[in-house]
């Protein structure tokens, strides 16, 4: 019984996130430490791209951390912070991505194109209703008639006509 709940228990707290923080990095002030890990949950790891600087084991990652960490020691506010890390790698940096022009064109530009794409679709169908039927000649008629009553002859590869009745 004990077994099985020490067996549990591990594999539960295996599954538990493990930060990449290395205790070498960590600010002796509690507060600061919060301000870097918050601001590091934010940014993204240039070498990992789907994980914050906090959670990956990249040099580069590294790198971040501390800068983030000495930026802060250095009496920066977290939007100073900030500031710096995109000024020195740009938005792709952020996890979440500012709003500002040009993301709100990155996000509108589907509805526009979708909008566009839709007006073209209701015009090109507004005038195919408008154009007018062509009406044929009684003869126009009976040759399309002829065509359409055409017997192939698969054996002899040669085509012959029905009567027309």
């Amino acid at each position: 019984m004990i077994r099985r709940f020490i067996l549990i228990l591990a594999v539960v707290l295996s599954s538990a996130p493990a930060f990449a923080v290395n205790p070498d990095e960590v600010l002796a002030d509690p507060k600061l430490e919060a301000r870097a890990r918050a601001i590091s949950a934010e940014l993204r790891c240039m070498v990992c791209q789907n994980q914050s600087i906090d959670d990956s084991n990249a040099e580069l990652a590294k790198d971040l951390r501390l800068l983030v960490r000495e930026r802060l020691t250095d009496g920066d506010t977290d939007e100073q912070v900030m500031n710096y890390i995109v000024s020195r790698y740009g938005e792709f940096v952020l996890l979440k991505p500012r709003i500002n022009g040009r993301t709100i064109l990155l996000w509108a530009a589907p509805l526009v194109l979708g909008g566009i794409a839709s007006g073209i679709l209701v015009i090109t169908a507004m005038s195919a209703r408008k154009r007018k039927s062509v009406t044929l000649t009684n003869r126009e008629e009976a040759e399309l008639y002829r065509l359409l009553h055409l017997d192939f002859d698969r054996d002899q590869c040669a085509v012959s006509a029905k009567p027309i009745e």
